[in-house]
């Protein structure tokens, strides 16, 4: 399947001059959907993990499907002021401007081989601020997978060390 035929360009959003990555039409199509969440999880194929963190908030389409499917538990990383517990928060730069995520302090523990899923990597920030919450706070991160990579905005660069598989490569 070419996924790619799924995911529709939005120019200048959020702002101006930033090509949006719209993945609304692959999540429509029951195929696709289906195909896309197969071929997320074999970018697994051998890798022990107990839990898979999802970024938000598109992170979170594919990352609680990977998780039922590996038998893991689900880590929701969210946007500052959304989780109701004691959390650990790192901020990071996008690139169009910055923001901060925050997982629950005691969704990781030491040793917790850990997934990170997202659905878009950029200039790798996001990823980056959530890899290192993950072993800040004792965990390991096993493999970082993402529906799209932007590769022209170099985020692969960002999570040096980190095992990173990616379906769609624009």
């Amino acid at each position: 399947m070419n996924f790619k035929d799924y995911i529709r360009d939005i120019p200048d959003f959020p702002k101006k001059g930033v090509v949006f990555k719209d993945i609304t039409p692959l999540l429509e199509d029951p195929k696709a959907f289906r195909e896309t969440a197969a071929a997320l999880l074999a970018f697994t194929d051998g890798l022990k993990v107990n839990k898979v963190v999802g970024i938000e908030s598109r992170g979170f389409f594919f990352a609680p499907l990977l998780a039922d499917r590996l038998g893991a538990g689900f880590i929701p990383a969210r946007k500052p002021g959304k989780l109701p517990h004691r959390i650990h928060r790192k901020e990071y730069d996008l690139e169009y401007g910055t923001d901060a995520l925050e997982l629950h302090a005691e969704s990781i523990s030491p040793g917790d081989r850990i997934l990170v899923h997202d659905d878009v990597l950029a200039t790798g920030g996001t990823a980056r601020a959530i890899c290192d919450l993950v072993t800040d706070l004792g965990g390991e991160v096993v493999q970082c997978n993402f529906l799209i990579e932007l590769s022209f905005l170099k985020g692969r660069t960002r999570l040096d060390g980190f095992p990173l598989k990616s379906l769609i490569t624009y």
